[in-house]
């Protein structure tokens, strides 16, 4: 058996569902939202499976959701794409990531790795025969430091897998951070793998720039994007990659021999999305941002540390202030079997040397579900 995956640990989500299932905990681990996703959107897809084309696509996509993508780009980031050479289509994000990493990385290529990670960057560079090299972001506010770059950056280094926002520790990096990030790829010629999935679900006012607008990472960049993030379908699995040429065509040949394809009427579907006026997706972020609001005053009124949640599904409770003499794991759990609220540990998004004093929860669930979870927890901290 292959080592890298045989001896992976059962991962967080299942362990914190299962305890969630077990013991019928509300789950604010997992990020997904209560609700089943805008019908609009919904409808299209039925009426696609229906009535419309259900054998291959083209293994890059249906050409009218490759140029949804490159139009949806240039609104939003004024970014230019051509959608016959620089955008494709893949089976979720994480297939993107995949072909990203098995594509371009070859056996002793170091790939600088931001901690906390989403779990799946890890072994996925490690079978592609890359080399981490693990920079620790600390919180409360988790930001990029010249020090820190310096340290992770060699001769070696090929590649950066950088994911903005940044789950989980709901961060929206801000240009200054981003400026830094390019000058040491351009430094140190190497290419930015970017995880944007989260990009439409930004708070306050913010605006998400995409690390391929910067200037000089143009021919440099991989921009990952997700419309299971964008719409709320999260099972749909249908993501964006979007890269120069040179770039693309071999992430090309990597998904062809992964999933080859995805399913054509969410194909449609999604292209009908990104076209939404302007209006929808600032109310989609109006009302996460309301749901964000409601969990934070509830945990704050509770006796929780709560840090700045700047976009994401999430946000994050830092315990160390709390005196509970126990980690982030062993909270997590001890929560969902005896106050019945399931939530992630973030030292779960470390590969060492981990801050273990974080927990994140989820809040894009209905306010009933975000209410019965604040009573419960409001029984934590009374001991």
């Amino acid at each position: 058996m292959n080592r890298t995956f045989a001896d992976l640990p059962v991962t967080i989500f299942e362990v914190m569902s299962q305890l969630a299932r077990d013991h019928d905990a509300i789950n604010l681990g997992q990020g997904f939202p209560d609700g089943p996703g805008p019908e609009d959107i919904r409808r299209k897809a039925a009426d696609a499976v229906l009535n419309g084309y259900n054998q291959y696509p083209s293994m890059m996509g249906l050409p009218e959701l490759r140029q949804a993508i490159a139009a949806h780009y240039a609104h939003w980031h004024g970014v230019e794409l051509d959608p016959a050479s620089e955008v494709m289509v893949t089976s979720g994000a994480t297939e993107a990531l995949a072909a990203a990493f098995l594509g371009l990385i070859e056996a002793g290529d170091e790939v600088v790795v931001f901690q906390p990670f989403y779990d799946a960057y890890v072994p996925l560079i490690e079978r592609a025969g890359g080399v981490p090299r693990f920079v620790r972001l600390e919180p409360p506010h988790w930001r990029l430091t010249d020090e820190a770059l310096r340290q992770a950056f060699t001769p070696k280094t090929r590649f950066v897998i950088f994911n903005n926002p940044l789950n989980p520790a709901a961060v929206v990096y801000p240009r200054e951070d981003l400026e830094l990030l390019a000058r040491y790829c351009q430094e140190f010629d190497a290419v930015a793998i970017c995880d944007e999935v989260w990009e439409h679900i930004v708070f306050d006012g913010r605006c998400h720039i995409p690390l391929i607008s910067l200037p000089g990472m143009r021919e440099r960049t991989v921009k990952i994007g997700s419309a299971g993030k964008i719409f709320a379908l999260t099972g749909w699995k249908v993501g964006f990659v979007c890269a120069a040429p040179p770039l693309l065509r071999v992430l090309a040949k990597a998904h062809q021999f992964l999933a080859f394809t995805t399913a054509p009427n969410l194909q449609v579907a999604v292209a009908y999305g990104l076209g939404r006026p302007d209006a929808v997706f600032d109310e989609m972020r109006r009302d996460l941002q309301r749901s964000r609001d409601r969990l934070t005053e509830g945990l704050k009124r509770i006796g929780f540390p709560v840090l700045p949640s700047q976009g994401t599904y999430f946000l994050t409770v830092d315990l160390a202030p709390l005196g509970l003499n126990e980690t982030d794991e062993a909270f997590c759990k001890r929560v969902a079997i005896e106050h019945k609220v399931a939530s992630i540990p973030v030292s779960s998004f470390y590969k060492d040397d981990a801050v273990n004093s974080v927990v994140r929860f989820c809040f894009s669930k209905t306010d009933a579900t975000l209410d019965t979870a604040l009573e419960r927890l409001s029984h934590v901290l009374r001991r």
